[in-house]
């Protein structure tokens, strides 16, 4: 017999160019499944919340997978952070009910990106983990921006590869600024029923342009309305972005986790 799990994740995306299998390339579901491969003893597929790009990271990704019933959570959790790289962690690992998948299963998602905006930004410690502007926001003119965002939208006009999609709509339920400690610069925390390809970094690097001066504020309007005229900015840095978790109907988990 078989279980399902859904397993959340921790990696640095700094030397994966991303979370899908790719040939001859490094990425985060490659070395997922090479692992529950050498432990399970068969190939194992898995399927996360999202995919992201070369050089974000993620705090929470939620992954799932079918492995045999001999593996419960807690020994799953300590043989895949026994074998995995140094880069990727396991932080816990639920059974779910048949049928769950990390993708299609989810209500919604939220990410978080951060900038920093003080000289320090561009330390070797901190750069690979944040967008190094260097230069202070206009705090008000970003919260400005990110109160527009909050509900139903077509993001056609700020996302790449949209060409064949027929749905580019999604509903924001949350998008905020906030301060970091020590006034080391700024985060960008946004929820949503679903992303599209590049939407995060392309909404930030948006708002800070019109923070910085560099298009007038009421472009994001326009965007959101589709007026051919207005372009987006083009994606901000990859690694400022952080996958940080994905949310589910209570339904889909088990209560007798660890149980044969």
């Amino acid at each position: 017999m078989d279980r399902t799990v859904c397993a959340r994740l921790q990696y640095d995306g700094t030397d994966f160019v991303g979370w899908q299998v790719q040939p001859e390339a490094r990425t985060v579901q490659g070395e997922l499944e090479a692992v529950l491969g050498r432990l399970c003893g068969r190939p194992i597929r898995v399927h996360a919340a999202g995919r992201t790009d070369a050089g974000v990271h993620a705090l929470g990704m939620a992954v799932s997978a079918i492995v045999p019933a001999r593996w419960t959570p807690d020994a799953l959790r300590r043989a895949l952070n026994a074998l995995l790289p140094p880069d990727c962690w396991v932080l816990d690992v639920r059974e779910t009910q048949p049928g769950f998948h990390a993708r299609t299963s989810a209500d919604e998602r939220s990410y978080c990106y951060r900038i920093g905006t003080d000289p320090a930004a561009f330390s070797p410690f901190r750069r690979p983990f944040e967008w190094a502007l260097g230069q202070e926001l206009p705090f008000e003119v970003l919260a400005r921006q990110a109160a527009q965002l909050v509900g139903p939208h077509d993001f056609r006009a700020l996302a790449v590869h949209t060409g064949e999609r027929r749905n580019c709509r999604c509903t924001i339920r949350r998008s905020a600024w906030t301060g970091r400690d020590h006034g080391t610069g700024v985060e960008f925390h946004v929820t949503a029923d679903r992303f599209l390809h590049h939407l995060v970094r392309i909404l930030v690097a948006t708002m800070v342009d019109a923070a910085l001066g560099r298009r007038p504020e009421d472009h994001l309007a326009r965007l959101l309305a589709l007026d051919p005229d207005v372009r987006a900015s083009p994606p901000a840095p990859p690694q400022g972005l952080y996958f940080m978790r994905a949310a589910y109907p209570d339904r889909w988990f088990r209560l007798d986790e660890d149980s044969p």
